[in-house]
């Protein structure tokens, strides 16, 4: 029997592939929006996070509630302010649905969310498992108050999974596609000493892993979403390059340059994850694009 799931940021680029995912393998699906009259494809509830309004009628029927709400990590310069914003969207936004669970009657019974390889952030060649501590940069401070604000669904019994999301592979959004304009153009090249390490995904994957998580009881607390073979910066670059047949001849662009470009924010390209895939593969997971070739083989034909 199909589950009714309540998705927050199902338009973005992830939620976009999941929302029709969900739908085709038999779910009902509705979603959160600041401005509902923009989306036609599901019924959609209207929510003001900054005001702390949400729609009680969101949870009628809702069994699962999918938390991929956030601000952009690198859409804007990290200022205070900034910072402010990219934990609140994660944090307040799931704590406004608690408010809800705890105040109405309702179904609820699980929630699976959104986290981020972040939570990990600059680790050189350490192979990162879900029991490694954090760091303590702002990447990990970001993660660590979502993770927290997503547990306190345990108070109100609900299934907790959380997802520590890679560097998502998507052809026309995410990380590949900045990476992928200067490749095209002939002037591709790695950052920084381009040994860091990526833990990336297929899109197509990410949906999968989240249907998995919903649909599988047993699946609770945390898991990495990546793929179980991580490659370095300069090895993307060079995949990529091969697979848009193009050459690569400039320089790697040097780590200083980058932070004096970015500041803080230059930890997002700049910083090696190696994360391991173990834990969700000795659940039965199985990944559609284990391979880096065969990831960019389907998104780029």
């Amino acid at each position: 029997m199909g589950k009714k799931i309540l998705v927050t940021g199902g338009t973005g680029a992830i939620g976009s592939v999941l929302c029709k995912l969900l739908v085709d393998e038999g779910h009902s699906v509705a979603l959160l929006s600041r401005a509902p009259k923009k989306h036609t494809a599901y019924p959609t509830f209207k929510w003001d996070i900054e005001k702390q309004e949400i729609d009680p009628d969101c949870i009628n029927g809702v069994d699962t509630i999918l938390h991929l709400a956030g601000a952009g990590i690198a859409d804007k310069r990290w200022t205070d302010e900034r910072k402010k914003v990219l934990i609140d969207s994660r944090t307040q936004s799931i704590g406004l649905i608690y408010s809800l669970l705890r105040n109405k009657e309702h179904q609820v019974k699980t929630v699976v969310s959104a986290s981020a390889a972040g939570y990990y952030s600059d680790r050189g060649d350490e192979l990162l498992t879900e029991s490694d501590a954090p760091a303590n940069d702002f990447l990990a401070q970001c993660c660590i108050a979502w993770e927290k604000a997503v547990d306190k669904g345990k108070e109100l019994g609900l299934r907790i999974v959380k997802m520590r999301t890679g560097v998502v592979l998507e052809k026309n959004a995410g990380a590949l596609k900045p990476i992928a304009a200067p490749i095209k153009l002939g002037f591709g090249t790695a950052l920084g000493s381009g040994k860091q390490w990526i833990s990336w995904i297929h899109v197509k994957d990410v949906a999968q892993m989240y249907l998995f998580a919903i649909e599988n009881k047993e699946l609770s607390g945390v898991y990495n979403m990546c793929s179980p073979q991580p490659t370095t910066n300069e090895g993307l670059t060079k995949a990529i390059a091969s697979q848009l047949h193009k050459p690569l001849w400039l320089p790697n662009v040097p780590a200083l340059a980058l932070k004096l470009a970015m500041g803080e924010m230059s930890a997002v390209v700049l910083g090696s994850t190696k994360m391991s895939a173990k834990k969700i593969e000795s659940t039965g997971f199985r990944f559609a694009y284990p391979e880096l070739s065969s990831a960019l083989k389907e998104i780029y034909g």
